[in-house]
C-alpha cells in the first residue's frame, strides 16, 4: 500500500528523518565525487548536519544520484528510450510489458513505469523539500552557503516538477514535507504548475548567481542550469521575451562546440549539466541503451521517419548515427550513436548530458521567430545548422522559420531526454505527426494517466486524465 509520496516506506523514512531525509553518511564526500559512491546506505537525523557544508553538500549529492540512477531522467526508464518510443523517434524490439504498452499507445493506469517515475519524481521533491526547509533553520553555516545550496535544491524541485508536468499535466507542486498536507494534496492546473516552477527558477538563479559552486565535469547544477531550465520553461509557456533572454545568457557562457565529434564527450565546452557515470560504469547509460551491438539483441533503433528529416549533406547523420546488420544481412538497423563509448570499453569519455548550448540557440531562435525578430531567429538558427554542415536559410515568413526551426530540433535533439515528445505536444502537433505512425493512437494521449494506486490511495487525485 502506497502513500503520498508515495509509499509507506518512503513515509517511514520522513518519520526517521524529519530533520533531513536521504542525507548521507559519506565522511569527507563532497559534491564533485558523489556519483563515485554506491547508494546511500545511511542517514543522519540531527539537524546539525545543515550546520556543516560537507554534510549538506552529501544531502544535495543524493538528489542527483537519484535523478542519474532511477526514474525520468537516465537509467534504464528515462526520457531518452521511453518516449522516444512513445514519439517518433524510436522503435522498440524487446518485450517489456509496460514498456511496450508506451510504444504501442496501450498504456494503463496500472503502468509501471509510470508508477516509478510518479513515486521517484515525488520521492526526490520531498528530500528537496526537506534539505529547504533544514537550510532556512541552519544557524552554523554562512548566508552565502545557505543561498548556494537552497539554490540547488529549488532547481531540483522545479526540474523535477518540470518533468511530471510534462507527461501527466496537471499535477501537485509540493513544497513542503508535511505529511498531512501531502497525503492530501490536489492536482493543480498545469499552468499554475509552470508558474510555480518560474517562480522556483527565478529564485534559483537570484541565490546562486555569482556563486562559485561548479566542480569538475559540470556535474553540480549553477545558476546557468537553472537559466537553462528557466529559457525551456519559457518556451513551452510562450513567455517569449523571457526564453529569449534567459537563452541569450546560457548562449553567452557556453558557445557551440565546433565540431560535432566533441559534442558529447565529457568535455564538450557547450554543456551546462551533466551526469558522471557512477558504479564504475564509466560511461553512459544512453549508450549502452541505444547502441546496437547484435541482431537480435536489440532493443531500440531509429524509426525511418526520423532518419528522413534529416536533409542531404547533414554530417550529424553521420556523426551521430550509426547502423547494424544481422549475420545474413537482411536486416539493417539504425541507432543513436551521439554516445559511443560502452559500460566498461574504455576510461571515461563521456557523461549523460541533461542540458547543453544548442537547445538554447534554438530556444532563442523561436522566441526571436515569435517576437517578429526574423533576423536574429535566422542567426541562432543557421549557427546550429552550419556546425551540421549545412547551409543558411534565408525564409522571410515567420511561419515558414519557426517550421523550419521545428525541424532543426527534431534532428539536433534527437534521443534526448524526451523533448521531442514535448514539441510535439507543445506545438499541438502530436496527432499530426503521430497518428499516422500508430494504430492506436488517440487525441486523449497528449497526457499520460495518473497511476491508478495513487488515486486509490489520494481521491484528491481525481479526476483521472480523459482516455483512461
Amino acid at each position: 500500500m502506497r502513500q503520498i509520496f508515495y509509499s509507506n516506506r518512503q513515509f517511514l523514512m520522513g518519520l526517521m528523518c524529519k530533520a533531513c531525509l536521504w542525507i548521507v553518511l559519506l565522511g569527507t564526500l563532497g559534491c564533485s565525487d558523489f556519483v563515485e559512491v554506491d547508494p546511500p546506505k545511511n542517514t543522519l537525523v540531527s539537524q546539525t548536519v545543515f550546520d556543516d557544508p560537507s554534510t549538506v553538500e552529501s544531502a544535495l549529492a543524493n538528489l542527483y544520484f537519484s535523478l542519474r540512477e532511477d526514474g525520468m531522467v537516465s537509467g534504464n526508464s528515462g526520457f531518452t528510450t521511453l518516449l522516444g518510443i512513445y514519439a517518433d523517434e524510436l522503435d522498440y524490439y524487446a518485450f517489456n510489458g509496460d514498456i511496450v504498452q508506451l510504444y504501442r499507445h496501450t498504456v494503463t493506469p496500472q503502468n509501471a513505469v509510470l508508477l516509478g517515475w510518479w513515486t521517484q519524481g515525488y520521492q526526490v521533491i520531498y528530500a528537496a523539500n526537506d534539505i529547504i526547509t533544514g537550510l532556512e533553520a541552519s544557524e552554523g553555516l554562512s548566508t552565502m552557503e545557505v543561498e548556494r545550496y537552497k539554490g540547488q535544491a529549488l532547481f531540483v524541485r522545479a526540474y523535477v516538477h518540470s518533468l511530471l508536468v510534462g507527461v501527466f499535466g496537471d499535477v501537485p507542486y509540493i513544497t513542503t514535507t508535511d505529511y498531512v498536507v501531502n497525503t492530501n494534496v490536489s492536482r493543480l492546473e498545469s499552468n499554475r504548475v509552470y508558474e510555480a516552477i518560474v517562480a522556483d527558477l527565478e529564485q534559483a538563479v537570484a541565490l546562486m548567481d555569482g556563486a562559485d559552486i561548479l566542480v569538475g565535469d559540470r556535474v553540480v547544477p549553477d545558476a546557468d542550469v537553472a537559466r537553462a531550465l528557466l529559457a525551456r520553461m519559457a518556451l513551452y509557456t510562450q513567455q517569449w521575451e523571457l526564453a529569449a533572454a534567459t537563452a541569450g545568457e546560457v548562449i553567452a557562457a557556453f558557445p557551440l562546440e565546433p565540431d560535432l565529434d566533441q559534442v558529447f564527450l565529457k568535455e564538450s565546452g557547450e554543456t551546462v549539466w551533466q551526469f558522471r557515470p557512477g558504479n564504475d560504469l564509466r560511461n553512459t547509460q544512453e549508450a549502452n541503451q541505444l547502441v546496437i551491438q547484435f541482431i537480435p539483441g536489440q532493443r531500440f533503433a531509429l524509426t525511418p521517419s526520423l532518419l528522413e528529416a534529416f536533409e542531404e549533406g547533414d554530417d550529424r547523420l553521420e556523426s551521430w548515427t550509426d547502423e547494424l546488420s544481422d549475420t545474413d544481412g537482411t536486416l539493417t538497423l539504425s541507432y543513436a550513436h551521439k554516445y559511443k563509448a560502452l559500460f566498461n570499453e574504455t576510461a571515461s569519455l563521456e557523461h549523460s548530458i541533461v542540458f547543453r548550448s544548442a537547445e538554447q540557440y534554438l530556444i532563442r531562435a523561436e522566441a526571436r521567430a515569435q517576437l517578429g525578430n526574423l533576423e536574429g531567429a535566422r542567426q541562432d538558427l543557421n549557427a546550429v545548422r552550419n556546425r551540421a554542415g549545412l547551409g543558411d536559410v534565408n525564409l522571410v515568413m515567420q511561419s515558414e522559420l519557426l517550421e523550419a526551426i521545428y525541424r532543426e530540433r527534431r534532428v539536433e535533439l534527437f534521443a534526448e531526454q524526451g523533448l521531442r515528445w514535448m514539441d510535439l505536444k507543445r506545438s499541438g502537433r502530436a496527432a499530426e505527426m503521430l497518428s499516422p505512425l500508430k494504430a492506436n493512437w488517440e487525441d486523449t494521449h497528449v497526457l499520460l494517466p495518473i497511476p491508478e494506486s495513487e488515486l486509490e490511495i489520494n481521491p484528491n487525485l481525481l479526476p483521472q486524465n480523459p482516455g483512461y
